[in-house]
């Protein structure tokens, strides 16, 4: 809805000023934050900063509206602040990515690391601003790519400021790579813990990088070509058309990350192991677990509890009375599968015989009864489990 109503605005300033364009932008995610940081009861920490990154967001857009705006009276002032909150952004979603693989929640001791250069920078933006006459830092603020001084303060200014180009050039590339890593090393453990295919989102939070690689080339492309370009008379057309492409572009990436970033569970629900609770790897299960394996089957099997779509691994040990590292050696080691496959096998063998006994059955109705979260996790546990996509194996079990 928020991103029908921007491009509505869009479409309706297209022929007015350009600081319009912005102004649309900034009405939509003033409603994106608050959106996104209400019922915080009910979110996850992860969920929590990612409010906290829209509302960032939001107030780079409120900068970016004063910068941008005719009236420089409050440009000298806003000018470091919008640089800092530039800097935070990238370090601030590698955090995210951390508590949703491997930190169960934000601590200072782990996480402050990340800020430190972002901070250390805009310290240094506002001592070399200290250093130059307030005059000569105006001057440089509206034309910065073309403005000369002999001013020290001004070469210091210079300096810094290419420095934070460069930095955030690095933070892209890092925190995509290190995002890249967490997923590589801790997105496999999303399927020993959920049952539900849809919950599995290693592909989402990939799509999450490219967002970050987009609105990181936007972002560099805006600051690059400066205030003086945008605001001179003479060159009014393309401005305009690349305001309203950067603009559009960053709220649509915005928007899909919120969208995907509100949906995404915990890839790594339970961190780290205690090293007690890890059992030994064998060929064979033993006794104990022979135990443990047929109070699992009897669940499966007796009563059913596959029928449950949200059921969890943690579930399962529960019900066993047993922690959920045994629950997932047992099954890799007896059947050679992940939690969320193994349940899914039942939930197909169900399938089958659900098909096979309703064929009249809408997809809604059969992904219901069999336990399956959506007909989209239903449709993707056909193709795992019997190789072949859904609507050649219904036709083969359906009754003649």
């Amino acid at each position: 809805m928020i991103l029908i109503f921007q491009l509505s605005l869009w479409n309706i300033l297209l022929d007015n000023d350009k600081i319009s364009i912005t102004t649309s932008t900034l009405i939509c995610h003033f409603f994106w934050s608050i959106l996104l940081n209400t019922d915080t009861k009910n979110h996850t920490v992860p969920e929590r900063l990612l409010g906290k990154i829209m509302i960032l967001c939001f107030i780079i857009f409120v900068f970016n509206y004063i910068i941008f705006s005719p009236s420089t009276l409050f440009l000298p002032i806003i000018e470091p602040l919008f640089q800092y909150a530039g800097l935070l952004g990238y370090p601030l979603f590698y955090i995210y990515m951390r508590l949703l693989t491997v930190d169960d929640k934000i601590t200072f001791k782990v996480h402050a690391r990340y800020l430190f250069i972002p901070t250390l920078l805009f310290l240094l933006y506002v001592s070399a601003i200290l250093c130059t006459p307030f005059e000569e830092y105006q001057k440089w603020l509206l034309d910065r790519n073309n403005y000369h001084s002999s001013f020290f303060g001004i070469h210091f200014l210079g300096f810094i400021f290419m420095m934070i180009r460069i930095t955030l050039i690095v933070q892209i590339i890092a925190t995509v790579i290190g995002n890249h890593i967490l997923l590589k090393k801790y997105g496999y453990k999303t399927l020993q813990y959920y049952s539900d295919l849809n919950d599995v989102g290693v592909t989402k939070v990939k799509l999450l990088n490219w967002i970050l690689i987009i609105l990181g080339v936007v972002g560099i492309i805006w600051d690059i070509l400066c205030r003086s370009y945008f605001m001179h008379e003479t060159t009014s057309v393309f401005p305009k058309l690349i305001s309203i492409f950067i603009s559009a572009t960053s709220s649509i990436m915005l928007f899909i990350l919120g969208w995907i970033g509100l949906r995404q569970k915990l890839l790594n629900p339970t961190f780290e192991i205690e090293p007690e609770e890890i059992p030994q790897v064998n060929k064979r299960i033993d006794a104990t677990q022979k135990k443990i394996l047929h109070k699992i089957l009897v669940l499966f099997n007796d009563h059913k509890i596959y029928l449950d779509d949200n059921l969890t691994i943690l579930d399962v040990a529960k019900s066993v009375g047993t922690n959920r590292t045994y629950i997932s050696s047992i099954i890799n080691q007896q059947y050679n599968q992940n939690f969320c496959t193994f349940v899914n096998s039942f939930r197909v063998d169900e399938l089958e015989r659900v098909i096979k006994e309703n064929p009249s059955y809408t997809l809604d109705q059969l992904s219901e009864s069999c336990g399956f979260g959506t007909v989209h996790s239903m449709k993707r546990a056909i193709i795992t489990k019997k190789q072949q996509p859904f609507s050649e194996w219904r036709r083969e079990n359906l009754p003649s």
